[in-house]
C-alpha cells in the first residue's frame, strides 16, 4: 500500500507533455512522460472538439505542449489552447524525423519525445495586439500584389485596343494615365480630348503629335466594359489597402506611441515603415538575445556554407520576408539620406570600394535592424554614429 502511494506521488510529480501533429481537418495527439505514452487520438478541428482537447489535457496534467508550423492550420488551435498551457511552436524543418516508419501518430510522439527531453526550443509567435497588426501589414501586402496586377492588366486591355500612352507616361499609376483610363472607362474614345489630360510636360516632351497617335485606337464597346470593370478593381483594391494603412497607424499610436515615435527617428523610416517594424517585430525584445539573433531570424545575416576550406555561398538566409522587404525599402531611402551614416556607407562601399549596390542596401538594412533593436530594448531614440564620440565611463 505504501509503494503504491509512493508510485502515484512520483506520476503526479512527473512532467506530463503533450505533441500535437496538426492538419486541415485533424489533429493528432500523444501525451507522454518519463514513463512512456499515456495517452494518444485523433481528433477534429472544429472549436467544440479543439475544446474538448483542452478537458483532455488538463485531466492529464499537461503542462506543456508543442506543435509544427503547419501552413495557418496552426492557428486556431494555438489561440484555443494558448490561454491553458505552455504552448511551443516549432519549424518541421528543426524536428524532422528519420526516413521509416513514419505515420501521424509516430509525427505527434516525436513531437512530444523532443519536448520532453528539452531538444527543440519554440519559435517566435509574438503578443495577440501584434498577431493583430500582422494582419493588417500583410493584407497590405496582398493588396500591394494585387495592385500592381490589376494596373499590368488595365495595360493589356489598352493595348490590345492599340491604346500605347503607357509608352510615353512615367508610371501606370500617374495621374495623366489614370484621367486617361477613367474617360475610356465612361465611353470617351475621342484622342484629342484625351490628349488634353495629359500632362504638359509629357505631352511638351514627346510632342502633342506623338501622344495623340498613341491615344487613337480600335475600342469597341466590350473594350469599355471591361476597362471600367479593371479600374473598379484596382479602385477598391487601393481603398483596402487605405483602409489598412490607416488602422495599423491608430492601433501602433495607440498601443506603441513612444515606439512609433522613436523608430521614425531613423533615416529612411518613416509612418507606413515604422507600423510595419511593430507589427512583424513587436516591440519586446526579450525574445532575441542580442541584435544578432534578431538579424538572423529575420534572414539578413549571411550564410556560413563553408566545405573543405571552400565558400560555397555568403547569401543571405530565409527569414521574415515581409520585415525583410520593409528594410530594404528603407535601406534605399536611408542611402539617399544626405549626411546620415547610411548615406557615408552607401557611397563609400559602392563608388569608392566598388561594391555591389544591391549588396550594399542588404548590408545597410542588416546596420538599421541591428539599430531598431536597441531602439526597442532600451527604448531611446536613433543616434547618427559619429566616430568622434567618447563612450562615458
Amino acid at each position: 500500500m505504501f509503494n503504491r502511494g509512493l508510485r502515484l506521488i512520483k506520476y503526479l510529480c512527473m512532467r506530463q507533455v503533450c505533441g500535437l501533429d496538426v492538419h486541415k481537418d485533424s489533429v493528432f495527439v500523444c501525451i507522454i512522460n518519463e514513463n512512456g505514452v499515456l495517452f494518444q487520438d485523433k481528433v477534429g478541428v472544429l472549436t467544440p472538439e479543439l475544446e474538448k482537447l483542452v478537458v483532455i489535457l488538463s485531466e492529464y496534467e499537461v503542462t506543456e505542449v508543442c506543435m509544427e508550423s503547419t501552413s495557418i492550420y496552426w492557428m486556431p488551435v494555438w489561440r484555443i489552447l494558448e490561454p491553458y498551457f505552455s504552448l511551443k511552436l516549432v519549424n518541421p524543418y528543426f524536428i524532422k524525423q528519420l526516413p521509416g516508419k513514419k505515420s501521424d501518430v509516430k509525427d505527434a510522439e516525436w513531437i512530444a519525445t523532443c519536448l520532453l527531453k528539452d531538444l527543440i526550443r519554440g519559435s517566435y509567435v509574438p503578443e495577440d495586439r501584434i498577431q493583430q497588426l500582422r494582419q493588417y501589414d500583410r493584407r497590405i501586402f496582398d493588396l500591394n500584389k494585387e495592385i500592381v496586377y490589376k494596373l499590368t492588366k488595365l495595360d493589356s486591355a489598352l493595348q490590345r485596343c492599340n491604346i500605347r500612352i503607357s509608352n510615353y507616361v512615367s508610371a501606370l499609376n500617374s495621374k495623366s494615365y489614370q484621367k486617361v483610363i477613367e474617360k475610356i472607362s465612361e465611353g470617351m474614345t475621342d484622342p484629342k480630348v484625351l490628349t488634353g489630360l495629359i500632362h504638359g510636360r509629357t505631352a511638351n516632351r514627346f510632342g502633342r503629335d506623338v501622344i495623340t497617335a498613341s491615344l487613337t485606337g480600335v475600342i469597341t464597346q466590350i473594350d469599355i466594359d471591361v476597362i471600367r470593370q479593371l479600374r473598379e478593381e484596382f479602385q477598391l483594391a487601393n481603398k483596402h489597402r487605405e483602409e489598412c494603412l490607416v488602422k495599423m497607424e491608430e492601433l501602433c499610436n495607440k498601443w506603441f506611441p513612444a515606439q512609433m515615435k522613436n523608430l521614425q527617428t531613423i533615416p529612411g523610416v518613416k509612418v507606413r515603415s515604422a507600423t510595419s517594424i511593430i507589427a512583424e517585430l513587436g516591440t519586446d525584445m526579450s525574445s532575441f538575445q542580442d541584435a544578432a539573433h534578431l538579424v538572423s531570424w529575420c534572414g539578413l545575416k549571411p550564410r556560413n556554407d563553408e566545405s573543405a576550406g571552400k565558400v560555397k555561398s555568403r547569401k543571405i538566409t530565409h527569414g521574415n520576408k515581409y520585415l525583410r522587404k520593409t528594410l530594404i525599402e528603407c535601406a534605399w531611402a536611408a542611402a539617399r539620406t544626405q549626411g546620415c551614416f547610411y548615406n557615408k556607407f552607401s557611397y563609400h562601399q559602392v563608388v569608392v570600394r566598388r561594391k555591389n549596390k544591391m549588396k550594399v542596401q542588404v548590408a545597410i538594412a542588416r546596420k538599421m535592424l541591428t539599430a531598431i533593436w536597441f531602439i526597442l530594448n532600451e527604448d531611446v531614440p536613433y543616434r547618427d554614429f559619429t566616430p568622434d564620440i567618447v563612450p562615458a565611463e
